[in-house]
């Protein structure tokens, strides 16, 4: 039997697509080449900007994941991955419109989050942050949205990420940790643990992208733990 071959839906920003793939390699309990997953990427930086899609329709990012989507699923993918947050907007159309099976990064981190108590800090795009993907499904989690100025400093982050200006982001991103103080930060979009190892402020963070790879292993896995997902079947 072939073994299940796991897709990348990524480029959304590049960066983090090759950072995401980096943590499947390393996630993966392996001792030689043979252990590791069968992987597909697909990575297309020309994607059209998700944030302006969901704050005010004046970009469609969907056609061009789509065609990604498509090409993953005509490789032979059978179970995808997005690490890109603001891009679950459109997972539930992708699952319907292409049958495959998506696992679902914020399901992951809202199962992880479980009934914490105590403020949780959710720090992500303007996009991700208005379409409510995670307050939605954490009801129960105090979270703490960031006020307009720390939003500037997590939107000035996440920019300096994507023109590999790594030092500026971890500051931005330090400065806006420190404003927030809270006990527990998601970083709720995937260039902000690029700029998190860098960073000194005080206080956990909780990467979903490391739950993300965690689960498509389990998917692609059938003796371990089964994730959450996306399907039409």
């Amino acid at each position: 039997m072939t073994a299940p071959l796991a897709g990348i839906l990524g480029g959304m920003g590049p960066a983090a697509t090759a950072e995401f793939y980096a943590k499947l390699v390393a996630r993966t309990p392996a001792v030689r080449d043979q252990d590791h997953l069968r992987v597909v990427v697909w990575a297309d930086p020309t994607v059209p900007d998700r944030v302006a899609a969901v704050l005010d329709g004046s970009t469609d990012p969907y056609p061009a994941l789509l065609d990604g989507a498509r090409r993953l699923r005509d490789l032979g993918a059978t179970v995808v991955g997005i690490p890109c947050h603001t891009a679950h907007f459109f997972l539930p159309k992708l699952a319907a419109d292409t049958g495959l099976r998506f696992v679902d990064m914020v399901a992951e981190t809202a199962a992880a989050l479980g009934d914490r108590t105590g403020r949780v800090a959710l720090l992500g795009t303007r996009g991700t942050i208005a379409s409510r993907l995670y307050q939605d499904r954490l009801p129960g989690v105090d979270l703490l949205i960031p006020p307009e100025p720390v939003q500037q400093d997590v939107d000035r982050a996440v920019a300096a990420v994507k023109r590999h200006a790594i030092g500026e982001a971890a500051a931005h991103l330090d400065r806006a940790l420190r404003a927030l103080g809270a006990p527990l930060t998601v970083l709720a979009c995937t260039e902000l643990p690029l700029a998190a190892r860098h960073t000194t402020a005080p206080g956990d963070l909780l990467d979903p992208t490391d739950l993300l790879a965690d689960a498509m292993i389990a998917a692609c896995r059938p003796s371990t733990t089964d994730a959450r997902v996306s399907t039409m079947d």
